[in-house]
């Protein structure tokens, strides 16, 4: 878990490029086995290359040190002007995605190992009557990387730049929770993995506590179904994914199938000394996180995509499309969830059932990510018929996998606040319009004004 936190983290690549860069320095300072540039062929090129005099690629080197850090200043600099920018016009929750994109990483990693390499060129002395030409081509080098560090300024530039429009940002947070909805789509394919209705009887089961805090998105569920198997057990899990769990909660209750293990009592938490092991194989199943994961759990996706939406539609900002393109990708992204075969189970290989959690429904995600979208934006008309239009498209497939009635009655309330908006006649046939237009399952009625 550590290691994954640490490879995903914005200093892993900066950290790795710097130690490269900084080992490169290392290896341009040490004692060359290069021969002397008048035994060399084309002798008259490689003495034109060698410095003559010590103060010259030391002021060399001082001038790229104090230009590399200016560069350094204006370009992050540059990049919390435009997190703030972002941070007030979408949400705070996508400001880590933007500074842990991997093309940030690599310019600040080259800016990072750059100037290391041009410090440790800079503080170690050259010996002898002039420069080794050596150490004059290492100063060339830094010239070479001050020049590439240049290049990816402009870069560096019109990346943030694009990062920071509401196209990118919703076609990027859209592709983040697609890729989580087809890691789920595949797990859920296996067939230890089913949808079952799981009962238990908590006055049999054992108790186990949490003790620590934060937000539980990743279950190693193979795991915990070998432990189960292993023990014959029943692992119920009593927090949803994704939820915030604080210390002394009720993290998983235990059953006993087949009659509780000696010592223990049922009803009682698990008793740490006797099955020392076992819990402490329990709790590293669980991966806590301080923040939202997108790639972990899909839900977060569809959630910040709403809350952009909301912002958007907020009185200080006022920008009804960047509603509309948040609701576009949410037709897209929940047309894909309701695809997805859902699982709250894990089952051995006589199918009894090993691990069982809490999986959000459709019908509350779909209540979730539309409802605020209508609240903040009902006195807009061009939002109402997009939110129609999401339940149109949706509507398609809804009576394939048993959604149809509920797309209808969340339809119902966006009908109801469009004809609240039906004053005049010029209103009423724009409406009618769009009541009528494109093709879906929905029973939508036809005003008679």
């Amino acid at each position: 878990m550590w290691l994954r936190t640490w490879t995903t983290s914005i200093a892993y690549l900066p950290s790795m490029l710097a130690m490269v860069y900084t080992l490169l320095g290392l290896i341009s300072v040490m004692p060359s086995g290069l021969p002397d540039p008048s035994s060399l062929p084309n002798s008259d090129f490689f003495e034109a290359l060698t410095f003559k005099q010590h103060d010259t690629p030391r002021t060399l080197l001082a001038a790229l040190v104090g230009g590399l850090i200016s560069l350094m200043v204006f370009s992050f600099t540059m990049v919390m002007s435009v997190l703030t920018q972002a941070g007030a016009q979408f949400s705070h929750k996508l400001l880590l995605g933007l500074v842990t994109e991997r093309h940030h990483q690599l310019v600040l990693g080259h800016y990072l190992g750059s100037l290391l390499f041009l410090l440790v060129n800079l503080m170690v002395p050259n010996t002898g009557d002039s420069p080794t030409l050596w150490r004059s081509l290492a100063v060339y080098l830094g010239v070479l990387m001050m020049v590439n560090c240049l290049g990816m300024f402009v870069y560096f530039i019109h990346q943030v730049s694009q990062s920071v429009q509401i196209n990118a940002v919703a076609r990027r947070l859209s592709g983040r929770t697609r890729l989580s909805l087809e890691r789920l789509r595949q797990r859920n394919r296996d067939d230890g993995f089913c949808e079952r209705e799981v009962g238990r009887d908590d006055d049999q089961c054992q108790l186990l506590r949490a003790r620590r805090r934060g937000y539980i998105q990743q279950v190693d569920f193979s795991a915990l179904r070998q432990l189960a198997i292993k023990h014959d057990m029943v692992v119920h899990l009593d927090f949803a994914l994704g939820a915030f769990i604080v210390s002394g909660m009720p993290l998983m209750r235990i059953e006993w199938p087949n009659g509780l293990p000696e010592g223990a009592t049922a009803g009682e938490e698990l008793d740490e000394e006797q099955q020392a092991e076992l819990i402490k194989n329990l709790r590293a199943a669980l991966g806590y996180l301080d923040g939202e994961s997108v790639e972990d759990l899909h839900e977060h996706g569809l959630t910040q995509l709403m809350e952009v939406a909301i912002k958007a539609l907020s009185p200080g900002i006022n920008d009804p499309g960047t509603a509309r393109l948040c609701m576009h990708q949410l037709t897209e992204l929940l047309s894909e969830r309701m695809s997805v075969p859902l699982c709250n189970c894990c089952v051995d290989d006589h199918k009894a059932v090993r691990v069982s959690w809490q999986m959000e429904s459709f019908a509350s995600l779909l209540y979730r990510s539309i409802t605020p979208i209508l609240h903040y934006g009902r006195d807009d008309l061009s939002i109402c018929l997009a939110l129609l239009e999401l339940l149109k498209t949706l509507s398609l497939m809804g009576a394939q996998y048993g959604h149809l009635v509920l797309l209808q009655q969340h339809a119902d309330k966006v009908v109801e606040a469009i004809l609240a908006q039906a004053e005049f006649e010029v209103d009423r046939r724009f409406i009618e319009h769009g009541l009528q237009a494109g093709h879906h399952r929905l029973n939508l009625p036809s005003p008679q004004w």
